[in-house]
Protein backbone atom coordinates (compact mmCIF):
# COMPACT_ATOMS: atom_id res chain seq x y z
CA UNK A 1 0.00 0.00 0.00
CA UNK A 2 1.46 3.44 -1.08
CA UNK A 3 2.44 6.41 1.27
CA UNK A 4 -0.84 8.37 -0.36
CA UNK A 5 -3.20 5.36 0.10
CA UNK A 6 -2.06 5.22 4.07
CA UNK A 7 -2.51 8.96 4.95
CA UNK A 8 -6.16 9.07 3.07
CA UNK A 9 -6.94 6.14 5.38
CA UNK A 10 -5.47 8.40 8.31
CA UNK A 11 -7.33 11.37 7.21
CA UNK A 12 -10.35 9.70 6.73
CA UNK A 13 -10.62 8.01 10.01
CA UNK A 14 -10.02 10.85 11.85
CA UNK A 15 -13.05 12.44 10.29
CA UNK A 16 -15.48 9.46 10.82
CA UNK A 17 -13.77 9.81 14.45
CA UNK A 18 -15.50 13.22 15.51
CA UNK A 19 -18.36 12.20 13.35
CA UNK A 20 -19.50 9.33 15.51
CA UNK A 21 -19.54 12.11 18.75
CA UNK A 22 -17.94 11.94 21.80
CA UNK A 23 -20.69 9.52 23.46
CA UNK A 24 -19.48 6.58 21.11
CA UNK A 25 -17.50 4.98 23.46
CA UNK A 26 -19.77 5.11 26.38
CA UNK A 27 -22.82 3.92 24.62
CA UNK A 28 -20.59 1.19 23.14
CA UNK A 29 -19.61 0.11 26.70
CA UNK A 30 -23.45 0.51 28.13
CA UNK A 31 -24.41 -1.50 25.04
CA UNK A 32 -21.56 -4.14 25.43
CA UNK A 33 -22.86 -4.45 29.43
CA UNK A 34 -26.76 -4.10 28.86
CA UNK A 35 -26.23 -8.15 26.78
CA UNK A 36 -23.63 -9.26 29.03
CA UNK A 37 -26.64 -8.55 31.63
CA UNK A 38 -29.60 -9.81 29.36
CA UNK A 39 -27.27 -13.15 28.94
CA UNK A 40 -26.58 -13.67 32.63
CA UNK A 41 -30.39 -12.82 33.59
CA UNK A 42 -31.45 -16.05 30.58
CA UNK A 43 -28.94 -18.19 31.66
CA UNK A 44 -27.80 -17.97 35.33
CA UNK A 45 -30.43 -19.24 37.97
CA UNK A 46 -29.77 -15.93 40.97
CA UNK A 47 -32.72 -17.10 43.22
CA UNK A 48 -30.89 -16.78 45.99
CA UNK A 49 -28.89 -13.74 45.74
CA UNK A 50 -32.51 -11.92 45.27
CA UNK A 51 -33.33 -13.27 48.25
CA UNK A 52 -29.72 -12.85 50.16
CA UNK A 53 -29.99 -8.82 52.08
CA UNK A 54 -26.85 -6.89 50.63
CA UNK A 55 -25.79 -4.72 52.72
CA UNK A 56 -23.18 -2.93 50.60
CA UNK A 57 -25.67 -2.01 48.21
CA UNK A 58 -28.42 -0.10 49.67
CA UNK A 59 -25.11 1.46 51.61
CA UNK A 60 -24.17 2.22 47.57
CA UNK A 61 -27.66 3.30 46.47
CA UNK A 62 -26.92 6.28 49.46
CA UNK A 63 -23.02 6.84 48.90
CA UNK A 64 -23.45 7.39 45.34
CA UNK A 65 -26.66 8.47 44.37
CA UNK A 66 -26.99 11.71 42.60
CA UNK A 67 -28.99 13.38 45.75
CA UNK A 68 -26.99 12.10 48.68
CA UNK A 69 -23.49 11.78 47.30
CA UNK A 70 -21.72 14.83 47.11
CA UNK A 71 -23.40 16.00 50.46
CA UNK A 72 -22.13 13.13 52.18
CA UNK A 73 -18.48 12.90 50.77
CA UNK A 74 -18.29 17.21 51.71
CA UNK A 75 -19.65 15.98 55.50
CA UNK A 76 -17.09 13.03 55.94
CA UNK A 77 -14.44 15.65 54.98
CA UNK A 78 -15.71 18.35 57.30
CA UNK A 79 -16.01 15.91 59.77
CA UNK A 80 -12.10 14.68 59.53
CA UNK A 81 -11.15 17.96 59.27
CA UNK A 82 -12.83 19.03 62.53
CA UNK A 83 -11.70 16.69 64.58
CA UNK A 84 -8.23 17.20 63.10
CA UNK A 85 -8.68 20.84 63.93
CA UNK A 86 -9.79 20.25 67.62
CA UNK A 87 -7.50 17.89 68.37
CA UNK A 88 -4.19 19.47 67.34
CA UNK A 89 -4.39 22.67 68.96
CA UNK A 90 -3.76 20.73 72.23
CA UNK A 91 -1.01 18.43 71.53
CA UNK A 92 0.37 21.43 69.53
CA UNK A 93 0.57 23.83 72.58
CA UNK A 94 2.49 21.31 74.84
CA UNK A 95 4.61 20.15 72.19
CA UNK A 96 5.87 24.03 71.08
CA UNK A 97 5.65 24.63 75.12
CA UNK A 98 8.31 21.50 75.85
CA UNK A 99 10.42 22.10 72.76
CA UNK A 100 10.64 26.14 72.99
CA UNK A 101 9.96 27.00 75.91
CA UNK A 102 11.86 24.24 78.11
CA UNK A 103 14.43 22.61 76.18
CA UNK A 104 15.57 25.71 74.13
CA UNK A 105 16.53 27.44 77.37
CA UNK A 106 18.14 24.76 78.27
CA UNK A 107 20.30 24.08 75.33
CA UNK A 108 21.26 27.61 75.05
CA UNK A 109 22.43 27.74 79.12
CA UNK A 110 24.11 24.14 77.78
CA UNK A 111 25.83 26.31 75.00
CA UNK A 112 26.68 29.00 77.01
CA UNK A 113 28.12 26.67 80.08
CA UNK A 114 31.15 25.35 77.77
CA UNK A 115 31.62 28.84 76.04
CA UNK A 116 30.53 28.00 72.66
CA UNK A 117 31.03 30.46 70.11
CA UNK A 118 27.90 33.08 69.97
CA UNK A 119 28.18 31.90 65.65
CA UNK A 120 27.96 27.96 66.09
CA UNK A 121 25.48 28.26 68.90
CA UNK A 122 23.26 30.78 66.79
CA UNK A 123 23.72 28.52 63.69
CA UNK A 124 22.63 25.46 65.43
CA UNK A 125 20.61 26.01 68.38
CA UNK A 126 19.05 28.89 67.05
CA UNK A 127 18.75 27.48 63.02
CA UNK A 128 18.76 24.53 63.21
CA UNK A 129 16.83 23.01 66.09
CA UNK A 130 14.44 25.46 66.18
CA UNK A 131 13.40 24.91 62.67
CA UNK A 132 13.30 21.06 63.79
CA UNK A 133 11.21 21.80 66.83
CA UNK A 134 8.37 24.12 65.28
CA UNK A 135 8.41 21.59 62.24
CA UNK A 136 7.63 18.89 64.89
CA UNK A 137 5.31 21.46 67.19
CA UNK A 138 3.22 22.44 64.04
CA UNK A 139 3.26 19.63 61.53
CA UNK A 140 3.03 16.53 64.06
CA UNK A 141 -0.57 16.68 65.60
CA UNK A 142 -2.49 17.44 63.37
CA UNK A 143 -0.93 14.97 60.30
CA UNK A 144 -0.87 12.26 63.12
CA UNK A 145 -4.64 12.74 63.50
CA UNK A 146 -5.55 13.32 59.73
CA UNK A 147 -3.67 10.27 58.18
CA UNK A 148 -4.82 7.78 60.54
CA UNK A 149 -8.63 9.04 59.60
CA UNK A 150 -8.15 9.13 56.08
CA UNK A 151 -6.70 6.01 56.04
CA UNK A 152 -9.57 4.62 57.99
CA UNK A 153 -11.89 6.13 54.85
CA UNK A 154 -9.40 4.16 52.41
CA UNK A 155 -9.85 0.68 53.93
CA UNK A 156 -13.25 0.50 54.56
CA UNK A 157 -13.58 1.19 50.75
CA UNK A 158 -15.05 4.41 50.77
CA UNK A 159 -12.43 6.25 48.42
CA UNK A 160 -13.30 4.03 45.09
CA UNK A 161 -16.91 5.63 46.06
CA UNK A 162 -15.81 9.03 45.87
CA UNK A 163 -14.38 8.30 42.46
CA UNK A 164 -17.20 6.91 41.11
CA UNK A 165 -19.03 10.23 42.47
CA UNK A 166 -16.80 12.09 40.58
CA UNK A 167 -15.73 10.77 37.20
CA UNK A 168 -19.07 12.59 35.83
CA UNK A 169 -17.18 15.50 36.89
CA UNK A 170 -14.01 14.78 35.46
CA UNK A 171 -15.49 13.17 31.94
CA UNK A 172 -16.93 16.81 31.06
CA UNK A 173 -13.23 18.13 32.13
CA UNK A 174 -12.15 16.59 29.37
CA UNK A 175 -10.29 14.12 31.92
CA UNK A 176 -10.02 10.42 32.79
CA UNK A 177 -12.60 9.29 35.26
CA UNK A 178 -9.57 7.13 37.55
CA UNK A 179 -8.04 10.78 37.93
CA UNK A 180 -10.55 10.65 40.56
CA UNK A 181 -8.04 8.30 42.58
CA UNK A 182 -5.12 9.53 41.59
CA UNK A 183 -6.70 13.09 43.38
CA UNK A 184 -7.38 11.16 46.36
CA UNK A 185 -3.86 10.03 46.31
CA UNK A 186 -2.40 13.63 45.83
CA UNK A 187 -4.67 14.69 49.14
CA UNK A 188 -1.86 12.15 51.02
CA UNK A 189 1.21 13.18 48.46
CA UNK A 190 1.42 14.76 45.13
CA UNK A 191 3.97 12.71 44.03
CA UNK A 192 2.56 9.71 45.30
CA UNK A 193 -0.70 11.29 43.53
CA UNK A 194 1.43 11.86 39.96
CA UNK A 195 3.00 8.08 40.37
CA UNK A 196 -0.89 6.62 40.74
CA UNK A 197 -1.37 7.96 37.34
CA UNK A 198 -0.14 5.29 35.87
CA UNK A 199 -3.71 3.17 36.17
CA UNK A 200 -4.25 5.90 33.53
CA UNK A 201 -3.99 4.11 30.27
CA UNK A 202 -4.62 7.43 27.72
CA UNK A 203 -1.42 9.39 27.76
CA UNK A 204 -2.99 11.96 26.97
CA UNK A 205 -5.32 12.02 29.81
CA UNK A 206 -3.06 11.16 32.25
CA UNK A 207 -0.41 13.57 31.36
CA UNK A 208 -3.69 15.84 32.29
CA UNK A 209 -4.32 14.04 35.33
CA UNK A 210 0.11 14.61 36.40
CA UNK A 211 0.14 18.61 35.72
CA UNK A 212 -3.50 19.21 37.81
CA UNK A 213 -2.70 16.70 40.76
CA UNK A 214 -0.83 19.98 42.32
CA UNK A 215 -3.93 21.10 43.03
CA UNK A 216 -4.99 18.12 45.44
CA UNK A 217 -4.06 19.53 48.89
CA UNK A 218 -1.20 17.55 50.05
CA UNK A 219 -0.30 16.31 53.86
CA UNK A 220 2.29 19.35 53.68
CA UNK A 221 -0.08 21.71 53.00
CA UNK A 222 -3.08 20.90 55.24
CA UNK A 223 -1.21 22.09 58.76
CA UNK A 224 -0.53 24.94 57.42
CA UNK A 225 -4.51 25.43 55.86
CA UNK A 226 -5.85 24.27 59.44
CA UNK A 227 -3.29 26.73 61.28
CA UNK A 228 -4.06 29.67 59.19
CA UNK A 229 -7.62 28.66 59.43
CA UNK A 230 -8.01 28.65 62.89
CA UNK A 231 -5.90 31.71 63.72
CA UNK A 232 -7.45 34.17 61.48
CA UNK A 233 -10.61 33.27 60.00
CA UNK A 234 -11.90 30.90 62.92
CA UNK A 235 -11.62 34.69 64.98
CA UNK A 236 -13.70 36.55 63.07
CA UNK A 237 -16.80 34.45 64.33
CA UNK A 238 -18.42 34.02 67.77
CA UNK A 239 -16.35 32.42 70.11
CA UNK A 240 -18.61 29.05 69.86
CA UNK A 241 -18.74 28.76 65.86
CA UNK A 242 -14.74 29.51 65.48
CA UNK A 243 -13.72 25.73 65.13
CA UNK A 244 -16.91 25.20 62.84
CA UNK A 245 -15.86 28.80 60.46
CA UNK A 246 -12.20 27.42 60.41
CA UNK A 247 -13.57 24.06 59.13
CA UNK A 248 -15.48 25.73 56.81
CA UNK A 249 -12.72 27.96 55.78
CA UNK A 250 -10.39 24.66 54.67
CA UNK A 251 -12.91 22.91 53.67
CA UNK A 252 -13.36 25.55 50.88
CA UNK A 253 -9.93 25.67 50.09
CA UNK A 254 -10.22 21.78 48.98
CA UNK A 255 -13.50 21.90 47.16
CA UNK A 256 -11.68 25.18 45.37
CA UNK A 257 -8.41 23.17 44.60
CA UNK A 258 -11.09 20.75 42.71
CA UNK A 259 -12.65 23.44 41.11
CA UNK A 260 -9.41 24.09 39.41
CA UNK A 261 -8.51 21.27 38.78
CA UNK A 262 -11.52 20.45 36.89
CA UNK A 263 -11.22 23.85 35.14
CA UNK A 264 -7.66 23.39 34.11
CA UNK A 265 -8.24 19.82 33.46
CA UNK A 266 -10.85 21.27 31.15
CA UNK A 267 -8.38 23.99 29.52
CA UNK A 268 -5.96 21.65 28.52
CA UNK A 269 -8.45 19.49 27.30
CA UNK A 270 -9.59 22.02 24.81
CA UNK A 271 -6.63 22.97 23.77
CA UNK A 272 -3.02 21.63 23.99
CA UNK A 273 -4.23 18.35 24.81
CA UNK A 274 -7.36 18.21 23.12
CA UNK A 275 -8.59 14.84 22.60
CA UNK A 276 -11.36 11.91 23.48
CA UNK A 277 -12.24 11.11 26.66
CA UNK A 278 -11.60 7.37 26.75
CA UNK A 279 -14.36 4.78 28.95
CA UNK A 280 -13.12 2.89 31.80
CA UNK A 281 -14.53 0.17 34.11
CA UNK A 282 -14.45 1.00 38.19
CA UNK A 283 -15.02 -2.14 40.01
CA UNK A 284 -16.74 -1.05 43.92
CA UNK A 285 -15.17 -3.50 45.94
CA UNK A 286 -16.99 -4.44 49.17
CA UNK A 287 -17.09 -2.88 52.23
CA UNK A 288 -14.98 -4.22 55.04
CA UNK A 289 -14.88 -3.28 58.89
CA UNK A 290 -11.41 -1.29 59.16
CA UNK A 291 -8.84 -2.76 60.88
CA UNK A 292 -8.30 0.07 63.77
CA UNK A 293 -5.32 -1.06 65.28
CA UNK A 294 -3.10 -2.11 62.06
CA UNK A 295 -4.33 0.97 60.06
CA UNK A 296 -3.77 3.51 63.35
CA UNK A 297 0.06 1.57 63.61
CA UNK A 298 0.21 1.53 59.68
CA UNK A 299 -0.43 5.36 58.82
CA UNK A 300 1.25 6.37 62.06
CA UNK A 301 4.44 4.80 60.81
CA UNK A 302 4.21 5.17 56.79
CA UNK A 303 2.63 8.27 56.38
CA UNK A 304 2.85 10.59 59.89
CA UNK A 305 6.18 9.32 60.73
CA UNK A 306 7.81 9.06 57.16
CA UNK A 307 5.87 12.44 55.74
CA UNK A 308 7.47 14.25 59.71
CA UNK A 309 10.94 12.49 59.46
CA UNK A 310 11.21 14.32 55.84
CA UNK A 311 10.02 17.50 56.75
CA UNK A 312 12.58 17.41 59.29
CA UNK A 313 15.46 16.70 56.80
CA UNK A 314 14.64 19.59 54.76
CA UNK A 315 13.50 21.56 57.77
CA UNK A 316 17.70 21.41 59.26
CA UNK A 317 18.93 22.88 56.68
CA UNK A 318 16.18 25.61 56.07
CA UNK A 319 17.09 27.08 59.64
CA UNK A 320 20.42 27.17 59.22
CA UNK A 321 19.95 29.49 55.83
CA UNK A 322 17.56 30.94 57.49
CA UNK A 323 19.79 31.79 60.21
CA UNK A 324 22.98 32.80 58.11
CA UNK A 325 20.80 34.99 55.97
CA UNK A 326 19.43 36.70 59.14
CA UNK A 327 23.02 37.33 60.26
CA UNK A 328 25.33 37.70 57.14
CA UNK A 329 24.89 41.65 57.23
CA UNK A 330 25.48 43.68 53.39
CA UNK A 331 25.98 47.68 54.32
CA UNK A 332 24.10 47.06 58.26
CA UNK A 333 20.91 45.34 56.75
CA UNK A 334 21.06 41.26 56.97
CA UNK A 335 20.70 39.37 53.95
CA UNK A 336 17.46 38.09 54.56
CA UNK A 337 15.52 42.04 55.38
CA UNK A 338 17.65 42.97 52.29
CA UNK A 339 15.13 40.03 49.93
CA UNK A 340 12.11 40.83 52.07
CA UNK A 341 12.04 44.26 51.76
CA UNK A 342 12.74 44.03 47.67
CA UNK A 343 9.80 41.34 47.56
CA UNK A 344 7.17 43.31 50.07
CA UNK A 345 5.86 45.57 47.01
CA UNK A 346 5.69 42.80 44.70
CA UNK A 347 4.19 40.88 47.90
CA UNK A 348 1.81 43.76 48.41
CA UNK A 349 0.40 43.47 45.07
CA UNK A 350 -0.88 39.65 45.59
CA UNK A 351 -2.12 41.00 48.86
CA UNK A 352 0.84 39.02 50.52
CA UNK A 353 4.15 40.30 51.63
CA UNK A 354 8.16 39.75 51.28
CA UNK A 355 8.15 37.29 54.59
CA UNK A 356 5.93 35.03 52.72
CA UNK A 357 7.40 34.96 49.24
CA UNK A 358 11.34 34.73 50.57
CA UNK A 359 9.72 31.65 52.64
CA UNK A 360 8.04 29.87 49.73
CA UNK A 361 11.25 30.36 47.80
CA UNK A 362 13.14 28.64 50.87
CA UNK A 363 10.65 25.94 51.85
CA UNK A 364 11.11 24.64 47.59
CA UNK A 365 12.28 21.39 49.21
CA UNK A 366 8.85 20.41 51.14
CA UNK A 367 5.54 22.30 51.81
CA UNK A 368 5.94 21.09 55.38
CA UNK A 369 8.68 24.11 56.11
CA UNK A 370 6.22 26.69 55.03
CA UNK A 371 5.39 27.77 58.63
CA UNK A 372 8.06 27.23 60.43
CA UNK A 373 10.31 29.65 57.69
CA UNK A 374 7.96 32.56 58.29
CA UNK A 375 7.60 32.16 61.87
CA UNK A 376 11.38 32.28 61.68
CA UNK A 377 11.90 35.62 58.89
CA UNK A 378 8.69 37.29 60.93
CA UNK A 379 10.75 37.13 64.27
CA UNK A 380 13.38 38.43 62.22
CA UNK A 381 11.08 41.41 60.66
CA UNK A 382 9.41 42.43 64.29
CA UNK A 383 12.41 42.04 66.40
CA UNK A 384 10.80 39.81 68.78
CA UNK A 385 13.21 37.62 69.96
CA UNK A 386 14.29 34.86 72.62
CA UNK A 387 18.13 35.67 73.01
CA UNK A 388 20.04 38.43 71.65
CA UNK A 389 21.17 37.14 68.37
CA UNK A 390 18.97 37.89 65.03
CA UNK A 391 16.88 35.44 62.81
CA UNK A 392 15.52 33.72 66.59
CA UNK A 393 12.90 32.26 66.97
CA UNK A 394 9.98 33.56 69.52
CA UNK A 395 9.22 31.00 72.25
CA UNK A 396 5.69 30.37 71.48
CA UNK A 397 4.15 28.59 73.78
CA UNK A 398 -0.37 28.40 72.21
CA UNK A 399 -2.41 29.66 68.86
CA UNK A 400 -2.70 32.58 70.53
CA UNK A 401 0.70 33.36 70.59
CA UNK A 402 1.54 32.39 66.99
CA UNK A 403 -1.32 34.59 65.91
CA UNK A 404 0.00 37.64 68.30
CA UNK A 405 3.32 37.05 66.24
CA UNK A 406 1.95 37.25 62.76
CA UNK A 407 -0.14 40.07 63.32
CA UNK A 408 3.00 41.82 65.17
CA UNK A 409 4.83 41.31 61.23
CA UNK A 410 1.67 43.04 59.97
CA UNK A 411 -0.60 39.83 58.77
CA UNK A 412 -4.27 40.76 58.19
CA UNK A 413 -7.13 38.82 57.43
CA UNK A 414 -6.82 39.37 53.55
CA UNK A 415 -3.18 38.09 54.48
CA UNK A 416 -4.61 35.14 55.93
CA UNK A 417 -6.81 34.33 53.27
CA UNK A 418 -4.17 34.91 50.40
CA UNK A 419 -1.91 33.14 52.01
CA UNK A 420 -4.42 30.02 52.34
CA UNK A 421 -5.19 30.73 48.69
CA UNK A 422 -0.98 30.62 47.42
CA UNK A 423 -0.89 27.77 49.18
CA UNK A 424 -3.11 25.81 47.20
CA UNK A 425 -1.50 27.94 43.85
CA UNK A 426 1.65 27.45 44.13
CA UNK A 427 4.65 25.19 42.73
CA UNK A 428 4.83 21.62 43.69
CA UNK A 429 7.62 20.40 46.57
CA UNK A 430 10.82 19.91 44.65
CA UNK A 431 10.13 15.66 45.39
CA UNK A 432 7.22 16.08 43.44
CA UNK A 433 8.85 18.03 40.64
CA UNK A 434 11.84 15.66 40.07
CA UNK A 435 8.53 12.63 40.33
CA UNK A 436 6.39 14.49 37.72
CA UNK A 437 10.04 14.56 35.60
CA UNK A 438 10.78 10.64 36.01
CA UNK A 439 6.73 9.88 34.97
CA UNK A 440 6.80 12.14 31.90
CA UNK A 441 10.53 11.86 30.42
CA UNK A 442 9.69 15.62 29.37
CA UNK A 443 11.32 19.03 30.48
CA UNK A 444 8.77 20.84 28.65
CA UNK A 445 5.48 19.10 30.72
CA UNK A 446 8.18 19.15 33.45
CA UNK A 447 8.31 23.16 33.60
CA UNK A 448 4.80 23.41 32.94
CA UNK A 449 3.45 21.25 35.55
CA UNK A 450 5.63 23.84 37.71
CA UNK A 451 5.13 27.19 36.29
CA UNK A 452 1.67 26.96 35.79
CA UNK A 453 0.17 26.54 39.57
CA UNK A 454 2.39 29.63 40.39
CA UNK A 455 1.04 32.01 37.25
CA UNK A 456 -2.32 31.10 38.73
CA UNK A 457 -1.44 31.55 42.16
CA UNK A 458 -0.41 35.17 41.35
CA UNK A 459 -3.46 35.62 39.34
CA UNK A 460 -5.67 34.80 42.07
CA UNK A 461 -4.16 36.52 44.90
CA UNK A 462 -3.45 39.85 42.55
CA UNK A 463 -7.29 39.94 41.55
CA UNK A 464 -8.42 39.01 45.31
CA UNK A 465 -6.40 41.87 46.48
CA UNK A 466 -7.62 44.06 44.22
CA UNK A 467 -10.91 43.36 44.92
CA UNK A 468 -10.88 43.54 48.40
CA UNK A 469 -8.72 46.69 49.00
CA UNK A 470 -11.97 48.00 46.53
CA UNK A 471 -14.75 46.39 49.01
CA UNK A 472 -12.86 46.51 52.33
Amino acid sequence: MSDKNIDHIIELSNELRWQIGDDFHDTLTESIYADAADIVKDTVDDRQSKKRFRLDAKIDKIVTSKIFGFPIMFLILGVVLWITIIGANYPSSLLAELLLDKIHPALKSGAASINMPWWLDGFLIDGVYLAVAWVIAVMLPPMAIFFPLFTLLEDFGYLPRVAFNLDSLFKRSGAHGKQALTMSMGFGCNAAGVVATRIIDSPRERLIAIITNNFSLCNGRWPTQILIATIFIGAIAPKGMSSFVSLLAVIGIAVLGMAFMFGTSWALSKTVLKGEVSTFHLELPPYRPPRFWRTLYTSLIDRTIIVLWRAIVFAAPAGAVIWLISNIHISGDSIAAILIDSFNPFGYLLGLNGVILLAYIVAIPANEIVIPTILMLTVLVTGISAGNGAGVMFELDSMNATGDLLRAGGWTLLTAINLMLFSLLHNPCSTTIYTIYKETKSVKWTTVASIMPVILGFVVTFLVAQVWRILV
